[in-house]
């Protein structure tokens, strides 16, 4: 993200798992670490693609999550072409998952 221009703190949470579940974030969503964006929670190795998509739609929901690692997502490899086809959650207040296009 900060290859974006975000500024960007990072905290270690021995409580991630409890954080993630505070913030709504459901175990199928889980990931290794979260981050907080303009009121939204993005969980994984998402996409800025879909995180500029998720600010600029600006939807009724917790956030975005890519669960798991991916080897293909950012940080973990591939290229815009692999990012673009990794499967984005949005998740809405009520804990439903459903496929995010961006």
């Amino acid at each position: 993200m900060r290859d974006h221009g975000a500024a960007v703190v990072a905290i270690a949470d021995p409580e991630l798992v409890n954080l993630m579940d505070e913030q709504g974030i459901p175990p199928e969503a889980a990931t290794c670490h979260i981050a907080f964006i303009e009121g939204y929670v993005v969980a994984g190795h998402v996409p800025a693609a879909a995180i500029a998509e998720l600010l600029a739609a600006r939807p009724n929901a917790v956030g975005v999550s890519v669960p798991a690692m991916p080897a293909d997502s950012p940080g973990m490899g591939g290229d815009a072409s692999t990012w673009a086809s990794l499967d984005v959650f949005l998740i809405g207040h009520d804990g439903e998952v459903a496929p995010f296009e961006f």
